[in-house]
């Protein structure tokens, strides 16, 4: 058997019936519903600035050759954008991740390893 092979599920000692309760738990739905409140339109509009670009570059010639500074032109600053944007994407996630998600997420983990340590302590006897 390999090392990856955990005949007892996830090989945490949590059951599928303790999983299933927090998927279906009011906090774990919280959670989703934050994360999707933001990737989803952070994602649409970062895709369709990317769109606008790469439909300037195609379509727009005469307007991404628009010198600026030196050789320095138009498309070459929207290019260059595109990372600047990525990164403050990332930035803006991990601030809203810290402030909204974390918090529910330790609050799931807490919650299932309690069961968990009750479930344990339980058989024990």
């Amino acid at each position: 058997m390999s090392t990856t092979d955990h005949p007892s599920g996830s090989g945490s000692g949590i059951d599928a019936e303790t999983w299933a309760s927090a998927q279906s738990s009011p906090e774990f739905k919280t959670l989703r519903r934050r994360l999707r409140s933001f990737v989803f339109p952070v994602s649409a509009l970062f895709l369709a600035w990317y769109l606008v670009y790469v439909l300037l570059a195609d379509y727009a010639h005469g307007f991404m050759s628009i010198k600026l500074i030196g050789n320095i032109n138009v498309g070459l600053v929207l290019g260059l954008l595109q990372f600047v944007s990525t990164f403050v994407i990332t930035t803006l996630y991990v601030r809203y991740a810290n402030r909204q998600l974390d918090p529910v997420s330790e609050e799931i983990r807490n919650s299932v390893e309690s069961n968990v340590d009750s479930g344990a302590e339980g058989g024990k006897s």
